[in-house]
């Protein structure tokens, strides 16, 4: 027998390659393996050469263990496009040696570094401290860079989770949180990183215009006094940034690679700037710099308001005004008559350096905040002002250009520690990046901080109060301020703060249309694809033109103080859901989040997270407000379009996490009536084509519930799951997205219709998330002999939801129904109040007039009053009620008198139990029982009745019962109607009429729907009674409850 098996085993082999259908469609393209490379022979061979023949059939979609481990071990990280960018300059330059990958040092902290150090260290750092005192400043930068270290910790741990391909910080984000916050936070960083471009180019031309080359102006400044001067400083800084940014672009478009070989020269200029305060710093120790300072009292003046800082000299013991003198005064003789101030006040000179050693620490250590205008004072020095004269020629002192706060501090100074996301964004170059991205960034963050804050105590220790105050040096000859304390000379701080800043600029607008270009095509943000294209080797032209065009904006801003807050808000918001990211993932466990950097943890990530949003509105609480509505709105538009991505993100994760508590909460109890809401199940009916019968019963669904609760859109197909399942499923999915019906699909294969929809009703939700109500067709047909299976599949639901206590809302006509997209301009929805229902009939026509589709119809509701009722007793009772159910609706009470039963209904009684009797009597035929039995005990039908049933049978058993039915007709027909069968009759005539009479014209009737009948004999009464209830009527939409309440007149 084991010799037979192994024998045998090549004929089963052959029978895939003689059938080419044997494994269904494989593939078109496979993850790791691809299977038109190989022939079904060459598998065939390696099978049997491996002892794989037993796991031929699975090939095709589960590779084999070693082709797996090589494919996974020879990933490449680097995005899509890259290796075609790559290609493309390897066909225009030739074969060139592959790129050497990057380790931590070249790679993350030296370019971090880089990014971190920047213009506000240069251009505010000084004026910072000299505003908030030392301690204040420590506060500050401690703050800053307190949250940048806990964003490096929750970045270091998304990044060590798993490979991140080249794309850094929004790679992490939208992978971690999903499409829609991914797009958001992408946009904002993107945003960030455009106006953090525009703040280094007005850095670099404040450098420029005010540092080196004053004269190059346009709008020349001298002369000019208070906000002219000011509006012609701005004017210039737009012309010459305009200039500078329409440059750098170019220098992008032209040669990108040439701004990467040109990244050390900067950062070699940033090092060595620094270098060279720390130089200065120490030679204060030994031997302090000569930067003097004047002082009129203790009012800083300006530095080119005077020659000589004294009122008059001696000159061959002559004495002589100075040009001080002649500009506090009306003349130059000593006889003249001077500013108050000016005569009161003693003029004196102080070194703006005194050293670090001077003791100047404890003068600095406390704040000095200014309001626009001011004058700068020296702290300890007698003034003699006579408080109620006004301030005269205050454009002789240094002034406060701004009025400063602490929260404005920490808006300016915050971008100075922005730029950790560098080395993240290299990650497709470096040689390990889950190891160097952690290392590098922590290291980069320590080095910055450390320098930040020895700066604030350096600078509070070696320089004047009154100089640090002074924002452009105004009273130390125009010199930069941190330039007076660098060694050898100033200029290695002017010119190395303004390679450094252009540097900056270039890499800004380099790194900012590429992040454009990966979000356009991620596809997440339709109208932003255009910018995903670029030139033939791939470089961002659009995304260019876009960035470009942002940053001058910020450039038509003109002031660095309002443009560096502006990019804080982004950035902040940027790393605000690094943090969040991280504490999800941390704290939902996936299955997914091993990272190797272990040194995290959830709340961390949530104290940067709170850090961040704190300082977004300590910052300009209006710009975090403009920013998050940015992000919100790009949020909804993602969602509204439903990007259809699956990151595995954690979002998703929540999601989960959400539903099963609230499912679980659910279980505890049913819900209170106050939060009662239809919670549908539409029973649907496919034809042979797998087509929706009735596809109008989504459109009543859609405006029932107006996108609000659960629905589930349900249908049993007779016959084998294998064939009729992803039809019909994908049949249910796309009618649901026509009617824009947002809910689940559930298909039960069945070998029956009634055991599948039985299924259906029982199992239909999850847990405490069920359906309280079923809406089904009205069966049309059902009076035709070859549908009478349908009606008593109806009765049966009809039966069932009433023993599980559920809503049922059949709608009849249902093909008469308005559509979503049609509109009554004016009608009425009538509701037929007859038996109490729980409130349900109350309830729907409030929930439909929600919709726009009825919100023109006015309500009405009928009820019906016997002989002994009171009926104006209950129309003031009715109206009281539905005041307190704040529901409008015109009410009507309709008295119905007991009369006679009229022929019309007798006759109609008749008619209906003669078509039971016939029914009865086909379907014992069709089981084979004796004929003349049946005839006996079930006949009571006339002849004309019975010749109207198409049923194909033989003459001779035709005229046999034509013959037998004469005899027993006469006493048949007496006996068979029932006092309640007549008593029914009459009560569904006498509402019809009524019904009919006043509801007519409205546009939706709703009516109870009465209890079908205990046993099954009257099956067919049951159905006729509806039918004369409901004659006549357009749309009738029935209701039977659930034996619950389902509204309340309490709040």
């Amino acid at each position: 027998m084991r010799i037979s098996c192994f024998n045998s085993r090549p004929q089963f082999k052959t029978s895939p390659r003689q059938n080419p259908h044997w494994y269904g469609n494989p593939k078109e393209s496979s993850p790791f393996i691809n299977s038109s490379a190989a022939t079904n022979m060459d598998k065939s061979q390696q099978y049997d050469g491996n002892n794989m023949a037993l796991f031929e059939e699975e090939m095709d979609t589960s590779p084999m263990v070693s082709s797996l481990l090589s494919t996974l071990a020879n990933y490449s990280n680097l995005p899509t496009g890259s290796k075609e960018h790559e290609e493309a300059e390897n066909n225009e330059e030739g074969s060139r040696p592959s790129k050497k990958p990057l380790g931590t040092l070249m790679g993350v902290y030296l370019p971090c570094i880089q990014n971190i150090f920047g213009v506000i260290l240069f251009l505010r750092m000084t004026w910072m401290v000299g505003i908030g005192g030392v301690f204040g400043s420590f506060i500050i930068v401690f703050m800053c860079c307190s949250t940048t270290m806990l964003t490096a910790i929750s970045m270091s741990a998304i990044a060590t989770n798993g490979v991140v391909p080249a794309g850094g910080s929004y790679y992490m984000i939208s992978r971690s949180l999903g499409p829609e916050f991914g797009g958001a936070v992408g946009i904002c960083f993107y945003l960030g990183t455009t106006f953090a471009g525009a703040m280094y180019i007005l850095g670099c031309i404040e450098i420029l215009l005010i540092y080196i080359v004053p004269q190059a102006a346009i709008f020349k400044i001298e002369g000019l006094e208070g906000p002219e001067a000011e509006a012609a400083l701005l004017n210039n800084m737009r012309v010459y940034g305009t200039i500078v940014l329409s440059f750098m672009a170019l220098v992008v478009f032209v040669g990108v690679k040439y701004v990467n070989k040109l990244a050390l020269v900067f950062l070699a200029c940033v090092i060595l700037s620094i270098l060279s305060v720390y130089a200065g710093v120490i030679k204060t120790a030994i031997d302090p710099p000569v930067f003097p300072v004047c002082l009129l009292g203790n009012r800083t003046l300006l530095s080119k308001g005077y020659d000589v800082c004294a009122k008059v000299i001696e000159i061959d013991n002559e004495t002589v005004t100075t040009k001080l003198w002649r500009s506090f005064c009306d003349s130059e003789y000593l006889n003249a008559t001077c500013d108050e101030y000016f005569n009161n006040n003693n003029v004196t000179e102080i070194q703006g350096i005194p050293g670090v050693t001077s003791g100047i620490l404890a003068e600095n250590l406390f704040g000095n905040y200014l309001e626009k205008g001011m004058i700068l004072e020296k702290r300890g020095l007698a003034s003699d002002v006579d408080p109620d004269s006004p301030t005269t020629n205050s454009n002789r002192y240094v002034l406060a250009d701004i009025t400063s706060f602490f929260t404005l501090l920490v808006g300016i100074y915050f971008p100075s520690v922005t730029g950790i996301m560098a080395g993240s964004n290299r990650s497709g170059d470096l040689r390990d990046a889950q190891k160097s991205i952690p290392i590098g960034t922590i290291a980069a963050i320590s080095t910055t901080s450390t320098v930040y804050m020895s700066c604030v105590v350096l600078f509070g220790a070696c320089i004047e109060g009154v100089v640090l105050r002074d924002k452009f040096g105004e009273g130390v000859s125009g010199n930069l301020v941190i330039g007076t304390l660098a060694w050898p000379s100033p200029w290695v701080i002017v010119f190395g703060s303004f390679f450094s800043t252009c540097g900056a600029g270039l890499q800004s607008l380099t790194g900012a249309p590429r992040l454009l270009q990966a979000i356009s095509r991620d596809g997440i943000i339709p109208f932003l694809r255009i910018f995903g294209h670029g030139k033939a080797n791939g470089e961002p032209t659009w995304a260019l033109l876009l960035t470009a065009s942002i940053c001058e904006i910020g450039i038509i801003i003109a002031s660095l103080d309002a443009v560096a807050p502006i990019l804080s808000m982004f950035f902040l918001m940027c790393y605000m859901f690094v943090n969040l990211a991280c504490a999800l993932q941390t704290l939902l466990r996936t299955p997914n989040w091993r990272p190797r950097f272990k040194f995290y943890h959830w709340a961390l990530s949530f104290l940067g997270m709170s850090l961040c949003l704190s300082l977004m509105f300590m910052c300009s609480w209006y710009y975090a407000i403009v920013a998050m509505g940015i992000a919100t709105c790009i949020y909804k538009y993602i969602e509204f379009y439903r990007a259809e991505k699956e990151w595995g993100d954690g979002i998703r994760g929540i999601s989960l996490s959400a539903a099963r508590f609230a499912l679980m909460r659910l279980e505890e109890g049913p819900p209170h009536t106050k939060n009662w809401r239809p919670q549908i199940l539409v029973l649907v009916s496919m034809d042979a084509e797998q087509n929706i019968e009735q596809p109008r019963l989504l459109s009543l669904t859609n405006q029932l519930k107006a996108g609000k609760g659960l629905t589930i859109v349900g249908t049993c197909v007779q016959g084998t799951f294998l064939d009729n399942y992803t039809d019909a499923h994908k049949s249910l999915r796309k009618l649901m997205e026509t009617e824009k019906v947002k809910g689940f699909t559930q298909v039960v294969i069945s070998s029956n219709l009634r055991d599948g929809t039985s299924h259906l009703i029982q199992v239909g939700g999850l847990g405490g998330l069920k359906h309280n109500t079923v809406m089904v067709s009205w069966p049309r047909n059902w009076k035709q002999p070859e549908c009478h299976q349908e009606f008593r599949n109806f009765i049966e639901v009809v039966r069932e939801t009433t023993i599980a206590s559920i809503a049922l809302l059949v709608p009849k006509n249902i093909s008469s129904y308005p559509s979503n997209g049609e509109r009554f301009t004016e009608g009425h929805i009538d509701v037929w109040w007859v038996v109490h229902d729980g409130g349900m009939l109350m309830l729907l026509p409030f929930l439909l007039r929600q919709h726009k589709v009825w919100r023109k119809c006015k309500m009405r509701i009928f009820t019906v009053a016997q002989m002994d009722d009171n009926s104006i007793q209950m129309k003031k009772d009715l109206l009281t009620f539905l005041y307190h159910l704040r529901i409008d609706a015109v009410v009507e009470v309709v008295e119905m008198h007991d009369g006679d039963i009229s022929a019309y209904t007798y006759e109609k009684t008749l008619i209906m139990e003669q078509r039971s009797q016939i029914l009865k009597q086909m379907h014992l035929t069709k089981n084979e029982m004796e004929r003349e039995e049946l005839l006996h005990d079930e006949v009571s039908v006339s002849v004309h009745v019975f010749t109207d049933l198409r049923v194909e049978k033989n003459e001779l058993q035709w005229e046999y019962r034509n013959q037998m039915m004469f005899l027993f007709v006469l006493f048949s027909q007496i006996q068979s109607i029932t006092d309640s069968s007549r008593g029914r009759m009459h009560t569904a005539m006498r509402l019809n009429e009524v019904i009919t009479k006043k509801s007519k014209e409205a546009k939706l009737v709703l009516l109870n729907m009465p209890g079908p009948p205990k046993n099954r004999v009257g099956e067919e009464n049951y159905m006729e009674f509806l039918e004369v209830l409901t004659e006549g009527l357009n749309r009738v939409l029935l209701v039977r409850g659930g034996g619950r309440e389902v509204i309340t007149i309490y709040s």
